[in-house]
């Protein structure tokens, strides 16, 4: 980033596109041998830590730094690691951390998602396509929720306008809002790669429970892991 305001700017931009995220990483449906109906159960163990969710609404680094104060005379935070945001900027490196990606069963797919959140920044930050409010924050927790546990067929508000639609059209609506800032990064072959490859055929979580399915009810999750670290590897489409 080029300076701590742009940091916060952009973290509270990126902060509408969670739920997308969620969606296209989602790959921890089960959780301790039992199918959560979850897309990301893992998301749902984060919010028991203490100063998770989302970060306050805070445009001034000067604003920001007054509440990091207040936070460490409390004793509860000592450093930036100490939030658990979905969001975060780090100050150390210059960046903002987006921290709410399941982990993808393929290196192209994480190397995808990768790109797509540096063309969400892109254009957030070179189109400034609407402006940031704290009522932006309303739908925040459903949208999450629903990305969460439906995927990519959730239901998705639109901070701005209040309307409700399916969070695979806007899935869709935003790669064709970032064609130009793909080209810009070179970033072509990763848009095709969510939009063909997550957004036709699914999301992992769907490649999980699939997998599953055709080992049978019965059949350990172990076939399944075995599979998974398979398909990492590249022995397994």
């Amino acid at each position: 980033m080029p300076g701590p305001r742009p940091a916060l700017v952009l973290l509270h931009g990126l902060s509408r596109y969670v739920p997308h995220l969620i969606a296209l990483s989602a790959s921890s449906p089960f959780v301790r041998g039992v199918d959560t109906s979850f897309d990301s159960a893992r998301l749902n163990s984060v919010l028991a830590f203490p100063l998770s969710g989302r970060a306050p609404f805070l445009l001034s680094w000067d604003e920001f730094a007054v509440y990091f104060g207040k936070m460490t005379r409390t004793g509860v935070v000592q450093g930036m690691k100490d939030f658990y945001w979905d969001i975060r900027p780090k100050p150390e490196f210059g960046t903002v951390e987006v921290r709410v990606l399941d982990t993808p069963l393929t290196i192209e797919k994480a190397a995808a998602l990768a790109a797509y959140i540096q063309c969400l920044a892109r254009r957030l930050w070179v189109e400034r396509p609407f402006a940031l409010h704290e009522d932006d924050y309303l739908p925040y927790t459903f949208n999450r929720f629903q990305a969460c546990r439906f995927g990519l067929d959730a239901t998705f508000v639109d901070p701005g306008t209040g309307e409700q639609r399916s969070l695979r059209d806007d899935l869709l609506a935003s790669l064709d809002q970032l064609e130009s800032h793909a080209m810009a990064l070179h970033a072509e072959g990763a848009l095709t790669l969510l939009r063909d490859e997550v957004l036709q055929a699914g999301n992992d979580a769907t490649w999980i429970r699939a997998t599953h399915a055709s080992y049978g009810e019965a059949a350990p999750l172990s076939s399944v892991v075995r599979d998974q670290v398979r398909r990492w590897e590249g022995s397994l489409p």
